[in-house]
């Protein structure tokens, strides 16, 4: 994989251990309780902990009066017990008293709505106020805290965009004004790029601009997509006011914040280029028996953003979580497995939300490590019991993760193919394709990175463009250029439609892709809803639930697969091209798990790359690899014991002992064995 290029080299986190431990709000509880905290932190085998997320109210109660005490006596009480500090900057939630002298601090929804203090997040991005505020509170923390030997790394906010994404006060509307006269220039550009001819909508003054709110029919799609940038890029411009700060003050600390997986609203590739360490947020669903398939292509997005580097696993749950509908605990084992499976794709961590499980306020259902019970929980039994576990695992620390597929993952097609109200269908957007072609992938056996959709490309040989509604012709020179260099390229339907403004390109889709694809889109035909029609591939019948297209093909792209059914029955449905030493496909409908897979795996195979013929969506391997040694990580997600092919002698470093040719793997069991490195990762399937 490719380095990320970026400013400077970012920043190692100084801590010579896998991390595992959790989030830590020593201010919900008395000083007595600390001492029992650590005393078993320290039996768990914890030895990094974040801190004070949310409580900037108690290290500032009054403007300008800052109590530090509490927060200088825990931080020494952890340093001295050998445990490290994530340190938070506690600008996560405004504290009361700046939001009553700042009313209009307040965000504000799209209905004009101002929300009200009494959760978290009660703040405008673009609210000056708040962020004089919040470089001052930074400022502050980094002067006091910047040298304290126990502080490895920088925790800015928390969960960027999780409740206030998107703002649409007078303040946020005056701000995404600014921020169109940086993209357009002039008025001028902005209407010719806003296509404003249409429904009479062309702008005389800035002042007429406002942030997209209710209107009596579909708002202009290019408005709408601007502001979806515009609204990220205003949170990264918040970020990027405590990074310069931190960096100023404290320059050899790394900082970040953790993301929420694969999080809509805020384009993560800009945020990974701010920071030094990416890290994440995951709650996999214990109730969904497939979780682990989405998680681990938000894994793949997390370890891809700084170019392959280990990421940083820094909220998961124990067991159940507080926010879903119903929160259904995890089975004995599920934690284990899930947790592994991070560090499997990548993670130098295993943290989570939280230690001490709250008395009190929202999120007091939620589990944590130490759950309400104390050390006689469940959940505290099976962390500590983790906790040794990772030790076993130390040798894949700073290893890497050998993918040879990677997806192309791109906000501008997620925010266009989701955000707008007068598509064919809105059952096909870039985020359902992903995941859709994401779970092919994995049951053909083949973990998968993230790129960008104008790359770099290099180590792969096979990139996935699920969905790429806005293209450009850089991004598609860089797919034919890999293809040309013995790349195989794949890319689904809907794809090439637009430019970056919203306007349909020449000719129609897919637009610039039209030459490394050698096919011309005459129509899309999504499906009524309810309707179901078929797609032949290699002589096998393939269910098609929502999208077609009819499409031309020139005479050097082959027809690999055809509809059969519906009006376009003979048409073609799926093609493939030569390109230079490689090859483009095109899939324009969107196949069930089945189809997709088969497609799939004529790709792998012309790759030269395995794929697995018997299929159980619970198995899953990856290889996380030294420069001498390969770390296959074997693991099973359900709750029947699977029997594995694995290299003979292989060392598993979860019992110790040397494999056979098999490897039974119990009810969410997990292996990590450790081989020899060799050209290809090994590959792993189940033997029956």
């Amino acid at each position: 994989m490719a380095e990320t290029p970026g400013p400077a080299r970012p920043r190692p986190l100084r801590l010579e251990a896998l991390a595992y431990g959790g989030d830590y709000n020593p201010d919900q509880w008395s000083e007595e309780v600390w001492d029992e905290d650590i005393r078993l932190m320290l039996e768990a085998g914890v030895n990094l902990v974040s801190l004070p997320i949310f409580s900037w109210p108690q290290l500032e109660p009054a403007p300008g009066v800052y109590e530090w005490g509490w927060l200088d006596r825990i931080l020494d009480k952890l340093w001295a017990a050998g445990i490290a500090i994530d340190l938070a900057t506690a600008t996560a939630t405004p504290p009361s008293w700046l939001l009553r002298a700042h009313p209009e601090m307040h965000p504000m929804d799209a209905e004009g709505h101002r929300l009200e203090f009494g959760s978290r997040q009660i703040y405008c991005p673009s609210s000056p106020v708040w962020h004089d505020n919040v470089a001052r509170m930074t400022r502050a923390m980094a002067e006091r805290y910047g040298a304290h030997p126990g502080v490895v790394l920088w925790h800015i906010s928390n969960e960027y965009g999780d409740h206030t994404s998107r703002c649409w006060c007078p303040e946020s509307t005056r701000h995404f004004r600014r921020w169109l006269q940086g993209r357009y220039g002039s008025l001028d550009g902005l209407n010719d790029a806003w296509g404003v001819n249409v429904w009479g909508q062309r702008y005389t003054s800035w002042d007429h601009i406002e942030a997209p709110r209710k209107a009596p029919g579909p708002i202009n799609p290019t408005q709408l997509l601007d502001f979806e940038r515009f609204s990220s890029d205003a949170m990264l411009e918040l970020f990027q006011l405590e990074v310069d700060v931190l960096r100023e003050v404290t320059p050899d600390l790394p900082v970040t914040t953790n993301f929420m997986s694969m999080f809509r609203d805020l384009d993560y590739w800009k945020f990974a280029d701010a920071e030094d360490i990416v890290t994440d947020d995951a709650y996999p669903e214990p109730a969904d028996p497939i979780a682990h398939v989405g998680a681990a292509l938000n894994y793949g997005l997390m370890r891809s953003m700084k170019g392959g580097r280990p990421w940083l696993l820094l909220e998961s749950s124990a067991s159940a979580t507080s926010w879903r509908d119903v929160n259904v605990p995890k089975a004995p084992g599920k934690m284990r497995v899930d947790s592994l499976q991070a560090v499997a794709h990548g993670s130098d961590a295993v943290m989570f939300f939280q230690w001490r499980q709250a008395k009190y306020g929202q999120e007091k259902f939620h589990s944590s490590m130490l759950g309400h019970r104390g050390e006689a929980s469940r959940t505290y039994r099976e962390t500590k019991a983790l906790g040794h576990e990772l030790k076993r695992l130390e040798a894949v620390r700073g290893t890497r993760v050998r993918a040879r597929v990677a997806l192309v993952v791109d906000w501008d097609s997620w925010w266009g193919s989701s955000a707008l109200e007068s598509l064919p269908s809105q059952r096909l957007n870039w985020a359902r394709q992903a995941r859709a072609w994401h779970r092919a992938m994995h049951l053909l056996g083949q973990p998968v990175d993230a790129v960008r959709a104008g790359g770099p490309f290099t180590g792969y040989d096979v990139v996935l463009v699920p969905n790429l509604y806005i293209a450009d012709t850089e991004q598609a020179a860089a797919l034919t250029a890999f293809a040309h260099a013995g790349g195989h390229v794949v890319v689904g339907p809907f794809s090439g439609v637009v430019d970056a403004t919203e306007k349909v390109h020449d000719g129609g889709a897919p637009g610039p892709l039209r030459g490394l694809l050698g096919l011309e889109v005459d129509e899309q035909w999504p499906h009524a809803d309810g309707v179901v029609e078929r797609v032949d591939i290699a002589g096998a019948p393939h269910e098609n639930p929502a999208w077609a297209e009819w499409i031309e093909v020139d005479a050097a792209t082959a027809v690999i697969g055809s509809y059969t059914s519906g009006e376009l029955d003979g048409r073609p449905a799926v093609t493939r091209r030569d390109a230079g030493a490689g090859s483009a496909w095109y899939v324009s409908a969107m196949l069930a798990d089945a189809g997709l897979a088969a497609v799939f795996a004529e790709v792998l195979g012309g790759a030269g790359i395995a794929a697995r013929t018997e299929v159980d969506v619970d198995f899953e391997a990856v290889t996380r690899s030294s420069d001498d040694t390969d770390y296959t990580f074997a693991l099973n997600h359900g709750r029947t014991p699977l029997t594995v092919r694995v290299p003979e002698g292989a060392l598993d470093l979860v019992t110790g002992e040397r494999t056979g040719a098999t490897l039974t793997l119990d009810r969410y069991g997990v292996a990590v064995l450790a081989t020899a490195r060799d050209g290809i990762p090994p590959f792993l399937t189940l033997a029956h």
